[in-house]
């Protein structure tokens, strides 16, 4: 059984579980001056400089339903879009503040139509919304605000109360959960209490009492654990865990939140892409250590998926076509994987992932009368095996050497033109 730190939490989680892999998608006035999503903060942007990109933000391109036909062909089973990132731009046609989509040239809420597209795509649908806003008259200038180092704002903001922000927080977070129906995933990002410059958790937050809020609205609502107190999911960003993830009781679900090329917004000159055959490994080892793959795509300021994450996610797709019972509702296998390989099961069926194509051979220890049939998941072709005889010696021509109850596969000279190539065992049962 696999815990989580909420309770109710195994029962909520049951279907991100199952899921394994999702879209995040990171869209707002930062898509503009395209150079990272925290350009403001980066540059020391005042609101009346960073005030040009609302002026005219106008996503004539966008479609919803595009994005949404992209990440069920990936292979994606969930998405997450940015309701509000730190910047303080909505989405959505909020009552409590001006600033918002509604009143740019855009002249209209952008998560209905995005919610409406990935239900009808059949994707679980999740919210992202950001603990911090650098727009709020109200939101402290501390050290991670974009006037930070302008001793006049600061002066001015003195008096700036958070527990007033809060109100606000609470305000938006009940007008999402309640303007557009059953919401599946809220994804809260982020405290730093043990900041020296002004750090901002739970108290700040008011976090228990917004938890409860969100409980009230939603009961059945994936919340992620960054209200700093313990939610139902673990998020790692930007790196792969070394092994299964632990939180407050013990294992837990986790889901590596992770970018195409080290940015979350649209980025135009950031070079730094990682290939579809690496993301499909981090999907792959996620799911071999009971977690998820969240890929964040960044669109551009006309509200399009950029031509180069189209062509990732297409690239993803053709694997997660071929191999999609590998990853989907599967978990960690209680087997040693060999060198440069990953394995995961579902059911009565191990998946080996060779992430490093050996040479002929692929030794599988404690597995000996445990496997009828072997197989490449890719084109169902079968797999040759041979169960280690106690004792026998290495000859010339005659391998041995092996430990008993060491299962040994024959696989193909060349390596499959795949990703990840994947030998499917069917369990005896």
């Amino acid at each position: 059984m696999v815990h989580s730190s909420a309770p109710g939490a195994p029962d909520r989680i049951a279907w991100m579980r199952a899921a394994r892999f999702g879209l995040f998608v990171h869209w707002g006035l930062y898509a503009l001056p395209a150079r990272h999503e925290w350009v403001k903060n980066r540059e020391r942007m005042d609101d009346a400089h960073y005030q040009r990109y609302f002026d005219h933000f106008d996503p004539d391109l966008y479609d919803p339903r595009s994005w949404a036909r992209e990440a069920a062909n990936a292979g994606m089973k969930y998405a997450v879009l940015t309701t509000k990132h730190h910047e303080g731009f909505c989405l959505w046609d909020s009552e409590l503040t001006d600033y918002k989509a509604t009143n740019t040239p855009a002249r209209r809420d952008l998560v209905g139509p995005f919610v409406e597209a990935f239900r009808a795509e059949g994707l679980r649908v999740g919210f992202y919304h950001s603990l911090l806003d650098w727009h709020h008259p109200e939101f402290p200038i501390d050290g991670l605000h974009p006037q930070r180092d302008d001793d006049a704002a600061k002066q001015a903001g003195r008096d700036r109360d958070v527990s007033r922000y809060a109100d606000y927080l609470h305000g938006q977070v009940r007008e999402l959960l309640t303007g557009y129906g059953t919401i599946d995933y809220l994804f809260f990002d982020f405290s730093y209490p043990d900041r020296f410059d002004g750090g901002k958790g739970r108290s700040d937050w008011r976090s228990d009492e917004l938890l409860a809020l969100v409980r009230e609205l939603q009961p059945d609502i994936v919340v992620n654990d960054r209200l700093d107190i313990p939610g139902d999911v673990l998020t790692p960003e930007q790196y792969q865990p070394a092994g299964p993830m632990v939180g407050p009781d013990g294992p837990a679900l986790w889901e590596a939140c992770q970018t195409l090329n080290g940015s979350w917004g649209y980025d135009r000159d950031n070079l730094d892409w990682k290939t579809p055959d690496q993301l499909v490994r981090m999907l792959v080892d996620g799911v071999s250590k009971d977690g998820n793959l969240l890929l964040n795509v960044g669109p551009t300021a006309r509200g399009e998926f950029d031509d180069r994450a189209v062509a990732t996610l297409r690239a993803i797709g053709e694997w997660t076509r071929r191999h999609a019972r590998s990853v989907y509702d599967a978990g960690p296998a209680e087997l040693a994987a060999p060198p440069d390989c990953r394995v995961t099961r579902r059911g009565d069926r191990l998946y080996v992932h060779v992430f490093a194509w050996p040479f002929r051979h692929l030794h599988l220890a404690g597995l000996a009368d445990r496997v009828e049939y072997a197989q490449l998941l890719h084109d169902g072709s079968e797999i040759p095996m041979e169960v280690a005889e106690p004792g026998r010696r290495a000859q010339n021509t005659t391998m041995g050497g092996l430990p008993a109850g060491t299962l040994t596969l024959t696989l193909p000279v060349q390596r499959p033109d795949v990703a990840v190539p994947v030998v499917e065992l069917f369990l005896r049962s």
